[in-house]
C-alpha cells in the first residue's frame, strides 16, 4: 500500500602465577649478603604523583593529536548503515575535535564534534550515555520488557541497578538506539543518520546549520496554519512509517522532535518499543499520539484534522494489528 493512499484513508548489548622452584625435603637458606633489597610501606605521594605524570605524558604524546582531542574512531566502533552518506569522513587518520555542549539530559549528553581529514570536515553530534552516575531513565521497566540479557548475572545486576548494572543499562539502550536509528534511516524514516557506536558513545548526523548551531525542537517553532498542517502531514507519515515497521518511538514529545528547513527528524529513540514484542505495545503507541497530537491541537489544528483516536486506529491497521 502506498503511503500516500495510506495517509488519505486516515484522513476520510603477573600474566599466570610466577613459577616458584622448589626441592623435596631441602631448604636454601640464603646469606644475608646474598639476599636482594626489600622496601617496606607506601609509595610517598611525591612518588605517586611523578610516577602519574610519567604515565599521563607518555598516553597523551602517544594518543592525542596535534590539531584535535582523538584521533577518529570509526574503525574501533559498530559503523552505520551503508552506503555511508558523502559528506562522512570515514578515513582512519582524520581527527575528531570537541567544539561545545548542545544538551544535557537526565540520561546522556550531546556534544558537537567536528570530524576532520585535511581540507574536509563535517560535524557530529556526540551522544554520550551515563553510567556509573546514571540517573535511570525513568519508567525503564516497561520499555525493557522484551530485553533480556544472556547472562543471569548480567540480568540480576541490572534488576538490582548495582553499578555494574546500572553500565549495562546505559549501553544497552545505546545499542538500542543504535539499532532502531540504523533500522529507520535504512526504510526511509526522518532521523539522523547514525555514524557509529563505541560503547555508551553514539556520533550522530548533526541536525543544523553548518556554522553549529542546532535545529529547534517542534516545541519551539511557532508555525503558521500553512506550516502546522505540513508538519502535521510529516509526522503523520512517519508515524506510519514507524508502524508499518512494527515499531512507534516510545516517547514522543514535541521535545523529540526537530524542524529543520522544514523537515520533521524524529530524535532521541533510545527508548524505542516493539509493538508486538512488548506487551504494552499498544498502550505506549496511544500515549505517543495523545502527547504530539495534545502539542499540534495547542497550536490551532483542528480536532477533526488531529484526532488521536483516529490516529490510533489508523497506525494499529498499518503494524497489521487493527
Amino acid at each position: 500500500m502506498r503511503e500516500h493512499d495510506l495517509f488519505e484513508r486516515y484522513e476520510s548489548a603477573f600474566e599466570g602465577a610466577d613459577d616458584t622452584m622448589r626441592r623435596k625435603g631441602k631448604r636454601t637458606n640464603r646469606r644475608a649478603d646474598d639476599a636482594e633489597p626489600t622496601r617496606r610501606g607506601r609509595m610517598t605521594e611525591e612518588e605517586k604523583l611523578r610516577v602519574a605524570r610519567v604515565r599521563e605524558d607518555q598516553l597523551s604524546s602517544a594518543d592525542t593529536p596535534e590539531d584535535g582531542d582523538r584521533w577518529s574512531t570509526w574503525g574501533d566502533a559498530d559503523q552505520g548503515p551503508t552506503p555511508h552518506p558523502d559528506w562522512l569522513i570515514t578515513e582512519l587518520a582524520a581527527v575528531d575535535r570537541e567544539l561545545g555542549i548542545v544538551k544535557t539530559g537526565k540520561e546522556a549528553d550531546v556534544f558537537l564534534l567536528e570530524r576532520a581529514m585535511g581540507d574536509r570536515s563535517c560535524l557530529l553530534a556526540a551522544k554520550r550515555y551515563r553510567s556509573n552516575d546514571h540517573r535511570m531513565f525513568h519508567r525503564d521497566a516497561g520499555y525493557l520488557e522484551g530485553r533480556r540479557m544472556k547472562k543471569s548475572r548480567e540480568t540480576r545486576a541490572i534488576a538490582n541497578r548495582t553499578a555494574f548494572g546500572r553500565n549495562l543499562i546505559a549501553e544497552q539502550w545505546t545499542v538500542a538506539e543504535f539499532a532502531a536509528l540504523s533500522r529507520l534511516w535504512q526504510i526511509g524514516a526522518p532521523v539522523p543518520y547514525p555514524v557509529q557506536r563505541s560503547g555508551t558513545e553514539l556520533l550522530l548526523e548533526f541536525i543544523g546549520d553548518a556554522e553549529g548551531n542546532a535545529a529547534p525542537r517542534l516545541a519551539q517553532v511557532r508555525p503558521d496554519e500553512d506550516e502546522l498542517l505540513d508538519l502535521w502531514r510529516q509526522l503523520v507519515a512517519t508515524l506510519m512509517t514507524l508502524a508499518e515497521a512494527g515499531i512507534t518511538h516510545g516517547d514522543l514529545s514535541a521535545y523529540n522532535l526537530m524542524v529543520h528547513d522544514g523537515r520533521l527528524v524524529v530524535i532521541d529513540l533510545p527508548q524505542v518499543v516493539d509493538l508486538v514484542a512488548n506487551p504494552r505495545g499498544v498502550e505506549f503507541l496511544d500515549r505517543d499520539v495523545r502527547n504530539i497530537c495534545g502539542w499540534f491541537a495547542s497550536r490551532g489544528l483542528p480536532p477533526e484534522i488531529g484526532d488521536p483516536s483516529a490516529l490510533v486506529a489508523t497506525l494499529l491497521e498499518v503494524a497489521g494489528m487493527g
